[in-house]
């Protein structure tokens, strides 16, 4: 039984390997830069399952310290969903602030601001 005082982070983290090996790879990615859904997906090994890293992003709380607004979609825009509850706007604002720039659609420019990590860091992400 979870202690009244533990976060959904750990929570989830009890519940899911898998969902920290996500957290641990977004954790990476830089302020300034985005990565997709599918983009962590590939890098932790789950090859087309884009979807479960939302999944897993959609259980952080805003108050953690996994940036979860830095993952986006392959369009380069921030998926919209009635669950979130406001959070996609919040989202909009936390990279705007991180100097991510956004068109007149609402698109991200991934060849500018996608993050493409090196080598080392994905050694010491999966080391770990």
């Amino acid at each position: 039984m979870p202690k009244p005082n533990e976060t959904e982070l750990e929570r989830a983290k009890e519940k899911s390997p898998l969902y920290e090996s996500i957290y641990a790879q977004v954790r990476q990615i830089p302020a300034g830069k985005v990565a997709t859904y599918g983009q962590i997906a590939e890098l932790v090994g789950l090859y087309g399952r884009a979807r479960l890293v939302g999944y897993a992003l959609f259980r952080v709380p805003l108050d953690s310290q996994v940036p979860w607004q830095r993952v986006i979609n392959a369009k380069g825009t921030i998926s919209q969903s009635p669950m979130r509850q406001g959070n996609d706007e919040l989202q909009q604002i936390l990279l705007e602030r991180e100097g991510i720039i956004f068109d007149a659609r609402g698109r991200v420019d991934l060849k500018r601001f996608q993050w493409h990590p090196d080598r080392s860091s994905l050694e010491e992400t999966f080391s770990s």
